[in-house]
């Protein structure tokens, strides 16, 4: 049969508790006091504070991952860009060519077909272009997936000079551009033979006038000439004589020459004479 006693508590002899309590100090009036002894690294512990991470913080953590994420893929798509096969050169169109024909820089270039768009520069194709005297410069624009868009700066010639049977075509800086036997087939100017090769005084000083004209002014021209640097001449297809003087103010004479042309003709006053080398104040005798 089950005992029915309750448990009894007997508090603990003296040296029992010393021993279950710890150490003990004896205080005012003698009452006893324990103590409980904690260990330096304990106690440095427990008073340790852990304060939440500000959310500037965490925001501006966040914003670098995302843009160092964002950086990563465009780098990796670009690189994909540059050398994929997907872009490569496959059509080679050209345009402002009047000297030359478009299948003649498409054949200079031919080097580049299969090279991808973004790997094609503006300084290579002008390098492939060099054997082409006619061209002074070029520019690209890249037509994806394929199209390589060349856009050619022709040298434009200004003059004739006779060599021989024939007569060659000059730009301002004396660069052969063309030859033909038949004056008629051009509408340049023959630059007198008295004005010598294309790198003395004269010519440059000649063909700077030529330069400065308007296409439609040039194109009326029959001969140039020049006695010095400072004494440019000018002979027109009907004739008459435009005095233009030295090659200053080159750009304000062309539009005097080209006002007194457009003067309507008063056969009571012929004019023989076009005289801009003072611009400002031109005049006709």
């Amino acid at each position: 049969m089950a005992s029915t006693r309750k448990p009894t508590f007997k508090p603990g002899t003296d040296s029992a508790m010393g021993k279950a309590s710890g150490p003990r100090s004896e205080g005012p009036g003698g009452v006893i006091s324990a103590q409980r002894s904690l260990e330096p690294e304990q106690e440095t512990s427990d008073n340790v504070i852990a304060f939440p991470e500000p959310k500037g913080k965490r925001k501006r953590r966040l914003v670098l991952w995302t843009l160092s994420i964002v950086v990563a893929f465009v780098a990796v798509l670009m690189a994909g860009a540059v050398y994929s096969p997907v872009l490569a050169v496959r059509t080679v169109t050209v345009d402002g060519t009047t000297l030359l024909t478009p299948d003649a820089v498409q054949k200079a270039l031919s080097g580049l077909d299969g090279k991808p768009l973004p790997q094609v520069s503006e300084q290579e194709v002008n390098e492939l272009l060099k054997p082409l005297i006619q061209v002074r410069s070029a520019t690209i624009e890249a037509r994806p997936p394929s199209e390589l868009l060349v856009h050619v700066n022709e040298r434009v010639p200004v003059a004739l000079l006779k060599q021989g049977d024939s007569y060659v075509m000059v730009d301002v800086d004396g660069v052969q551009l063309g030859a033909t036997k038949d004056l008629a087939t051009v509408a340049l100017p023959l630059i007198d033979a008295g004005a010598g090769a294309t790198n003395t005084e004269l010519f440059k000083a000649i063909a700077a006038v030529l330069d400065t004209l308007p296409a439609d002014v040039l194109a009326r021209m029959s001969t140039a000439s020049a006695a010095s640097p400072d004494a440019v001449e000018l002979k027109l297809v009907d004739g008459k004589t435009v005095v233009w003087g030295n090659a200053e103010d080159r750009e304000l004479k062309a539009k005097a020459l080209e006002a007194l042309l457009k003067m309507p003709a008063d056969p009571k006053v012929p004019v023989r004479v076009y005289d801009v080398s003072v611009p400002r104040h031109p005049f006709t005798k």
